[in-house]
Parts: C-alpha cells; structure tokens; sequence
C-alpha cells in the first residue's frame, strides 16, 4: 500500500535511506551520510513523501519537491521486487514530467530509471561529494 508519510514513519525511513545511501555509494565516505542524515530528517517532512507499506512495515519510500524527485529508496530485503517501480509510478500518474539526479557511479539506479522511461539531459559535478559526476534525468508524460 502506498500512502502519505506519517510523523511516526520518520525514524523508519531516515533507517532506510541511510542504509541505502551507504549501500548504493561505496564511493562516497559513508561519514558525508551520516552527518547529513539530521538535517534531511528535519526536511523530509517540508516534501511530499509517499511509502511503499508491506506487511505492517516500511519498505520504501519516494520523496517530491513539485516535479524533482529528491530520493527514492527502497529497502535491502525489499528490492528488485517492484517496489521502486510502484512508487515511481504513483507521482507519475500525478505529473506530467519528473526530473531527479542520480550519482553515475551508481549504474544499478542509472539503468533503473532508464528502464523506467526517464533520459539523460544533462551531467552535473556534485561539489558537496568532492565533484562525483551526477545525470540530471527527466521523465516527460506520453514519451517513450
């Protein structure tokens, strides 16, 4: 079931999108997440977040600034099964076109959103991680 971030869901999701920062960004010191992690706790809530609920738990969850996709993260046990993909779907449905960024290193999230209609528009240097190289990728309604 996917639904609307509630203020108890926090502690959950901060779990799983630390992990999965870690786990898709061996490139990146695991230190930069850490210290990172208090202050996207305090505004995660200001974006539109929706979860992926299985079973009673949190599996996953995809956060939205109007149309840029500020994460999408899923967790460990829970990938490769549809989750991402149901969660994409859901704000597809609600936009017209989505943008997101996504480090190139991390080519497993790379051919994800390929293989879910979004393309390549630019390629961007991300001071904040010492210049990793990030695509900037967008997703238009309608295009294949």
């Amino acid at each position: 079931m996917i639904r609307k971030l509630l203020p108890e869901d926090l502690d959950r999701v901060m779990t799983i999108w630390l992990n999965a920062n870690k786990e898709a960004h061996p490139f990146i010191e695991a230190a930069f997440w850490e210290q990172n992690a208090p202050l996207v706790k305090e505004l995660l809530p200001q974006a539109e977040v929706w979860v992926y609920e299985a079973e009673g738990e949190i599996a996953g969850f995809i956060g939205l600034m109007d149309d840029y996709i500020a994460g999408l993260f899923v967790d460990a046990s829970r990938r490769s099964g549809g989750l991402g993909s149901s969660l994409l779907n859901h704000c597809k449905q609600q936009a017209s076109s989505l943008t997101l960024k996504v480090y190139i290193k991390n080519e497993k999230a790379v051919a994800f959103y390929k293989r879910n209609g979004f393309s390549v528009a630019e390629e961007l240097a991300n001071e904040e991680t010492g210049g990793e190289m990030e695509f900037l990728m967008q997703w238009k309604a309608g295009l294949v």
